[in-house]
């Protein structure tokens, strides 16, 4: 999810004056780019985002933030996702499948160190992969039940052996739940994160930014940007008038579409639009409540405009999908047509549900798209005969706790951005949205256990029975809207995985 998807990638007004938290040469008056000076050496980024992690322990915080400021950047994957999607080296150099399907074997990189100066072995993967089982709190950790054994061969050699074949398990391995750990820097994770990547966080001004700094010592390519501050703003506009004003360089994710207009036709600046992971959902509550009755999901799903709401909320930007699959996954499907805007069908289906008299509690977090889409779908439910009470809970740790922990809501809005994120959100009756399907469960594990053919054949299937029980509505997918200054390189068109990589980023 961005509170960071969903969108947790999940996903903020905070005008303040930047921190000089790095630069031996930053002095007052200068900017965090460090520009006044003209001067690259020691160059520095400032990028704006919106929602601040609670913490910096993905291993037993939800939410898409940590991922999203900490991986590829801090800690390393043995393999990682490039931006088009496609499995790449990371801390392994290369890896094999046995002819079984169930034994990974993977070369690791030799000369990798932790920030705490240990250096990477195969014991530190072995460990790594061990302990999402043990030690993880989080639903994701469920992705690497598949996992049998984990053998260190040689101090580069690491053997993976999985119960069943996995389509699934080398792309989860892309995610935090493949990020490598130090045997030796696991106990304070929340506060002093320990990795093999290009950066460490060198500062984080809690309600303000996280500072990371280049390592020197790190095995692989240096980075262009000595220092990166994330700085994290709930105001759309503020961060809008940081970029105006040279306070950051880059927007991260653009929270206010209708403002695009001052930064497009400006030579300053580029404006990147492209696909993301996050499906923005109107999330129900399939466990307790009106909405465990299928009929009045189903009234839902066709009292909502999607294209209406889309242009009133989010400036017409972003693509109706229909279902929890994001036009960049193999198995994408459009199926908006099997829930037509309908209010008519909407009242009839609602009456013959029998919970026309109850009032629906639409609680949502208190994030830019969120808040601005809460008002809408409220308005076109209560035109098609529902009782709606909208509230906002702030986020992240009011709507963790009170939607996403004890499931005290009937519906909500939140952007769910990691990647493939349909098993996860659907596949476990005691997530968030408890939906408890039998067959949707078995056409997953169809997918998983399948050829690649039929993964994706049985991936469609379980959309399409996703989303003919109506067990959410699909607002939007999320477009990936970053505006930046028109020097910085590296920036993805497409945001396909959890990590904001800043490993490629750069300045022409």
């Amino acid at each position: 999810m961005r509170h960071s998807k969903p969108l947790m990638r999940h996903t903020g007004t905070v005008a303040v004056t930047l921190a000089c938290l790095l630069l031996p040469a930053c002095s007052a008056g200068s900017t965090v780019a460090g520009n006044s000076t003209g001067s690259r050496a020691g160059d520095a980024l400032a990028i704006g985002l919106t929602a601040e992690p609670a913490n910096l322990d993905f291993t037993k915080t939800e939410g898409a933030a940590i991922p999203q400021a900490l991986l590829y950047n801090v800690y390393e994957n043995l393999v990682k996702l490039d931006q088009s999607g496609k499995i790449r080296p990371g801390l392994a150099r290369s890896w094999s499948l046995s002819k079984d399907r169930k034994t990974y074997t993977f070369h690791l990189v030799k000369d990798a160190k932790f920030s705490n100066g240990a250096r990477f072995t195969a014991k530190d993967a072995k460990f790594s992969v061990e302990r999402v089982a043990s030690d993880w709190k989080v639903a994701q950790k469920a992705q690497m039940n598949v996992v049998d054994r984990a053998r260190a061969v040689s101090s580069s050699e690491l053997k993976v052996t999985l119960k069943r074949p996995s389509n699934d398990w080398l792309y989860r391995m892309t995610t935090r739940v493949g990020a490598m750990f130090s045997r030796t820097g696991a106990d304070k994770l929340a506060t002093e994160p320990v990795g093999t990547g290009p950066y460490e966080v060198k500062k984080w001004n809690r309600g303000d930014s996280i500072t990371l700094a280049r390592r020197a010592d790190y095995w692989g390519r240096e980075p262009h940007f000595a220092s990166v501050t994330l700085k994290y703003f709930k105001d759309p506009t503020a961060m809008n008038n940081a970029l105006l004003t040279g306070t950051i360089n880059v927007i991260g994710a653009m929270q206010s579409p209708d403002a695009l207009y001052r930064f497009q036709n400006n030579p300053k600046y580029k404006v990147i639009e492209g696909s993301t992971n996050t499906e923005v959902l109107l999330s129900l509550n399939n466990g307790s409540g009106p909405l465990k009755n299928r009929k009045a999901r189903k009234a839902v799903r066709h009292a909502i405009d999607h294209k209406a709401l889309m242009d009133t909320c989010w400036a017409g930007r972003g693509k109706p999908i229909g279902s929890m699959v994001p036009p960049t996954d193999p198995w994408y499907q459009n199926l908006t047509k099997q829930y037509p805007y309908n209010r008519d069908k909407a009242k009839k289906l609602l009456k013959e549900s029998g919970q026309a008299g109850h009032t629906l509690r639409l609680r949502i977090p208190t994030l830019p798209y969120a808040t601005a889409c809460g008002t809408v779908v409220k308005s076109q439910l209560e035109q098609a005969g529902f009782k709606v009470e909208l509230d906002q809970l702030e986020f992240p740790a009011a709507w963790l706790t009170t939607v996403f922990k004890n499931a005290d809501y009937d519906m909500s809005i939140i952007g769910h951005v990691e990647p493939r994120d349909m098993q996860t959100v659907f596949g476990s009756k005691t997530f968030y949205t408890r939906y408890d399907s039998p067959a949707f469960r078995a056409l997953l594990k169809k997918a998983d256990e399948g050829t690649p053919q039929e993964q994706v054949t049985s991936m469609r299937a379980a959309a399409r029975l996703l989303s003919k029980d109506a067990a959410a509505d699909w607002l939007f997918m999320l477009p990936n809207l970053m505006v930046a200054d028109k020097e910085i390189t590296g920036l993805p068109v497409n945001y396909v995985s959890e990590s904001l990589d800043l490993t490629g980023l750069g300045r022409s």
